[in-house]
């Protein structure tokens, strides 16, 4: 099923629901991915009622008329106006890659609102946790002698330089699962389109994060925080995450082994495991 409210500045938003019970509200990320990529999180629809949000500017939400808006900072008020439309005072909040900045930032500025935070593979760079060259460079290495190695890793290495096209994108995929297998090469080209692009440039353009503010405001956060990550995940290591978890309270870690940055489609059971529990 698929609903829509308004926003803060009139801007029509979009989001699909899945299973029934209390609300998890999911961010994808990208960034500039609509949230269908998702899917079920592993089944977790069986748990929870998944909310997940389509940002502005993709999928089932509209364009803002302000390009400003969807920065990743100014995000932050589309969620708390959804957790105002869903009409509940606290809401467990899953944060996907790119959309953990966004989830992070949001849990700084409302943290009273906030049940449970569920950050997958996430983009840390609002905590001032970033990748180390060697363990990037050791992970990837399993994956050096693939016929499609030499064509992913230049792709990536453009995104890390700040080039941000769909073809770079596109091309870079086979980097980001534990199998460059039929089920991922169909999962890839899910939740993407070119109208998307001006969100996926917006995200972080002129974005200034504060670190340290950051870190300050979470001491605020008073609901127990999930940081999951994939051993085989070269963007966002188990090194990082635990770096994270330090930073904030009530924070604990999870690791599964045989997956990368999508964990719920290279290990839909052990992900489902290690994270059905702290939804109890």
């Amino acid at each position: 099923m698929t609903y829509s409210f308004t926003s803060y500045d009139g801007t029509r938003l979009g989001y699909r629901v899945l299973g029934s019970g209390q609300p998890l509200v999911c961010l994808p990320g990208g960034p500039g991915r609509a949230g269908e990529y998702l899917g079920d999180l592993g089944g977790l629809d069986a748990q929870r009622r998944l909310v997940l949000l389509d940002p502005r500017g993709v999928g089932l939400s509209a364009d803002p008329v302000d390009p400003a808006t969807l920065r990743a900072d100014r995000l932050v008020e589309d969620v708390e106006a959804l957790r105002r439309h869903l009409g509940v005072e606290q809401m467990g909040l899953l944060a996907h890659s790119a959309g953990g900045i966004l989830a992070t930032l949001y849990a700084a500025t409302y943290p009273e609102r906030l049940s449970r935070l569920i950050l997958v593979t996430p983009g840390l760079a609002a905590l001032g946790v970033y990748p180390r060259e060697d363990q990037f460079d050791l992970v990837l290495a399993r994956l050096s002698g693939e016929p499609w190695y030499p064509d992913a890793r230049a792709a990536l290495d453009r995104i890390l330089g700040g080039e941000l096209s769909r073809e770079t994108f596109d091309a870079s995929r086979p980097l980001f699962y534990r199998r460059w297998d039929a089920a991922a090469r169909a999962h890839a080209s899910v939740g993407v389109a070119e109208r998307y692009q001006a969100a996926r440039e917006g995200y972080g353009a002129g974005i200034l994060l504060d670190p340290t503010a950051t870190q300050a405001a979470l001491k605020n956060l008073t609901a127990p925080v999930l940081l999951l990550a994939g051993r085989l995940d070269s963007m966002v290591t188990p090194t990082m995450v635990r770096q994270a978890a330090a930073l904030l309270p009530h924070a604990s870690v999870a690791v599964q082994e045989t997956a990368a940055h999508f964990p719920w489609v290279d290990d839909a059971a052990g992900f489902a495991a290690a994270v059905r529990p702290f939804l109890d």
